[in-house]
């Protein structure tokens, strides 16, 4: 192999070979335009046909429009019915947001580790932090791939409990042949630009339950837009937000999701190019992703991970692992490859679950009884833990418009850093 571009030598891709994410055409600037025009721009004819679109799409009943995929989180929360001093089982590995969401609502998440090579929550020790408390289970389709459904829910039958899913990642992303989306009681997605169907930004609150959808919006305008049983005037008589989007967002999410078929296609192509290749390659020290049989993956990240034992390195501590594997990381990216550290340490270590202080006072924590069984011990995560410091994820350069000749050139930076790993020096590098 060459020399690694870190320390001087040629790229393997190019600057300005990897095309943006997303493709923007006339579509995208037709709907645009014309929504700029609707009289009403919020809650009016994109929204609604977004969402209808959506449903129709994506296999359910009802749909809101939202700002963000975390609002439609909050939304889900309170949609089951959670509020003060409730508890609800969530993975221990994600973004933050889906566990604030949890607060949000007064309730307290309860953190269970991950299974080893999905990344994703463990169905088999989930039903250890189950307690007379809690009232739902928030299952997060982390990177695009679907949660084991089947035992979270026997045990979500078993103890009477609502399932929340995350899919703000799972567009497209399927189990048992059924879609993200409609594995659960609700659910939320989000249309960030990293998504695999993006509006730039935006969310939605999806469900077939009326009962849970209506509970749900309860928290949008404000709450302030619903008038009482024997009035028809509009008193502000419960908390709430500002969670709706607008018509031009809405727009454009809807251009996006015209095309999305193609844009999925296109993705599908090049993550099975790119896993076939380095399969092949058995590329020392390098763990490539696991899709169990009963699911299909969307790549909205392709997780490689770094195996220290295989290269000798299995005796560093945690912290000198992570070190290596960003020098890794930023050896990718100098030969050209997009990639990022996605989450740098696991939920329970971050601040606003650790201090349990998230409202003052200790609140939500410290409404009577809703703290029982709650243990934000690190040691009780060695599997997120674990991953926090061995994974790069690879995010956008799979998507389209890149192809497959992308992901074959993806596939070289991964074997031309990796197969000289021994000249990575993180002091140097890092410096």
């Amino acid at each position: 192999m060459e020399e690694l571009a870190i320390y001087g030598g040629t790229p393997i891709i190019q600057p300005g070979e990897v095309k943006n994410w997303p493709p923007v055409d006339k579509t995208d600037e037709e709907l645009i335009i014309k929504a700029l025009h609707v009289p009403q721009q919020s809650c009016s004819v994109y929204t609604k046909q977004l969402e209808e679109e959506f449903c129709e799409f994506n296999g359910n009943k009802f749909a809101y429009f939202t700002n963000c995929g975390g609002s439609a989180l909050q939304m889900c929360i309170a949609g089951c019915g959670i509020g003060a001093g409730d508890q609800v089982i969530v993975t221990a590995y994600t973004w933050p947001s889906s566990a604030s969401c949890i607060i949000h609502n007064m309730a307290v998440p309860v953190f269970v580790d991950i299974d080893p090579e999905t990344f994703l929550i463990d169905p088999n020790k989930i039903e250890a932090a189950i307690t007379p408390r809690t009232k739902a289970i928030l299952v997060v389709h982390l990177h695009g791939l679907c949660c084991d459904m089947d035992p979270i829910w026997a045990l979500a039958k078993k103890y009477n409990l609502k399932i929340i899913e995350d899919a703000c990642q799972a567009h497209n992303a399927f189990y048992n042949g059924r879609k993200a989306g409609t594995l659960g009681d609700c659910a939320a997605f989000s249309f960030n630009q990293n998504k695999c169907l993006t509006a730039g930004e935006g969310g939605l609150f999806v469900t077939n339950d009326e009962e849970i959808f209506m509970r749900g919006r309860t928290l949008t305008d404000f709450s302030d837009m619903q008038p009482t049983k024997d009035t028809d005037e509009f008193p502000a008589y419960a908390f709430g937000h500002k969670f709706c989007n607008n018509e031009i967002t809405a727009a454009y999410a809807l251009a996006q999701l015209h095309k999305f078929p193609g844009y999925y296609k296109q993705l599908i192509a090049n993550a099975t190019t790119l896993d076939a290749t380095l399969k092949k390659a058995n590329i020392k020290g390098l763990k490539l992703p696991y899709e169990p049989a009963n699911c299909k993956h969307n790549w909205y990240n392709y997780n490689l991970r770094v195996d220290f034992d295989a290269i000798g390195k299995g005796g560093l501590s945690n912290d000198e692992k992570s070190r290596f594997r960003h020098a890794i990381c930023a050896a990718l990216r100098a030969e050209g490859m997009g990639c990022v550290v996605w989450q740098h340490c696991i939920l329970p270590e971050m601040t606003i679950f650790r201090s349990k202080n998230a409202y003052g006072k200790g609140y939500p924590w410290a409404v009577p009884g809703a703290d029982d069984g709650v243990s934000y011990d690190l040691a009780n995560f060695p599997e997120a833990i674990k991953y926090c410091y061995s994974h790069i994820a690879i995010v956008q350069i799979l998507r389209a418009p890149n192809d497959t000749a992308m992901a074959a050139k993806v596939a070289q930076c991964i074997e031309k850093v990796f197969t000289n790993l021994d000249k990575i020096d993180a002091d140097k590098i890092l410096k």
